[in-house]
């Protein structure tokens, strides 16, 4: 979920900036965008190595603590970006066109950074969110191969609906991944408080609002499901307890509250891509 929904809002994103490149008839200034979109990726390779090579040789409780804090940022993080998406979407291509339009002049070298920035802050949150869930889901590379499936899905999907030859309703699309996001965000931010218990920075580790752990094995089928999909841990501190609740219960009452107020998606495919050019309309 995480790889598909980043992934087709950075697809959606190059696909918009090529796409109006190619409509002013600026062609040779394409190379700059993929260079923009390469350097953000290594960037975001490069936070993901970071996180998980710069702390291997730690302590456990150090692990911990830092595991814990990245939870915590990147549950704040994919908020504030669920929200942002939904707030500026129906305005999304005119912004990234008017970048385009102040950043053409001579070989358009201010399109790398257009680009970069466009694609950085999707890739950084992909990487401090799938961090996360790895860390919560121990030596299993599962999270990774998950993301990993997820992002190539959404380029594959992001191609083919720039060429006309499918159409999502992506109003209901974001609408659904961000809210299941949420959902994931819930369950990141309470492992993450767990964490920090751990680590003894925050009180209350042996304070145990629920063991579920007897009927819901970790290792079993199904706690497994439950812990891929929402998170879910079945032994469970008063403080995640807490913690999951006072974020959630808000934060989806404003979401769908939100989502209701929305109106059209603002960014969808208009007609195939003719003569190698990507056409979308608002």
């Amino acid at each position: 979920m995480i790889g598909i929904r980043e992934g087709l809002e950075g697809a959606l994103v190059i696909g918009i900036l090529v796409a109006y490149v190619v409509k002013i008839d600026r062609r040779d200034v394409i190379p700059r965008i993929w260079a923009g979109v390469g350097l953000a990726v290594a960037l975001s390779l490069a936070v993901g190595a970071a996180l998980t090579y710069g702390t291997a040789d730690l302590s456990e409780s150090a692990q911990e603590a830092i595991g814990g804090t990245v939870a915590v940022l990147a549950t704040a993080l994919v908020t504030v970006m669920v929200f942002w998406m939904l707030k500026t979407a129906r305005h999304l291509k005119g912004n990234l066109t008017g970048d385009i339009d102040r950043h053409l002049a001579g070989a358009g070298l201010g399109l790398v950074l257009v680009a970069f920035l466009a694609i950085g802050r999707e890739g950084i949150e992909t990487a401090l969110f799938i961090f996360s869930a790895a860390q919560f889901s121990g030596a299993s590379t599962f999270p990774l191969l998950g993301a990993a499936l997820g992002i190539a899905t959404a380029a594959v999907l992001g191609w083919l609906i720039f060429r006309g030859m499918v159409k999502i309703n992506l109003a209901r699309f974001f609408a659904w991944s961000g809210g299941l996001l949420l959902v994931l965000a819930a369950g990141v931010l309470a492992d993450g408080v767990g964490d920090l218990q751990k680590a003894g920075i925050l009180p209350g580790a042996n304070s145990i609002a629920f063991d579920v752990s007897t009927a819901i094995p970790t290792d079993s089928w199904y706690g497994m499901l439950l812990k891929g999909t929402v998170n879910f841990s079945p032994v469970t501190t008063w403080l995640e307890a807490a913690v999951w609740l006072a974020y959630f219960v808000p934060v989806i009452v404003i979401f769908v509250r939100t989502v209701r107020r929305s109106g059209p998606p603002a960014v969808k495919p208009s007609a195939p891509v003719r003569e190698g050019s990507l056409t979308t309309a608002s």
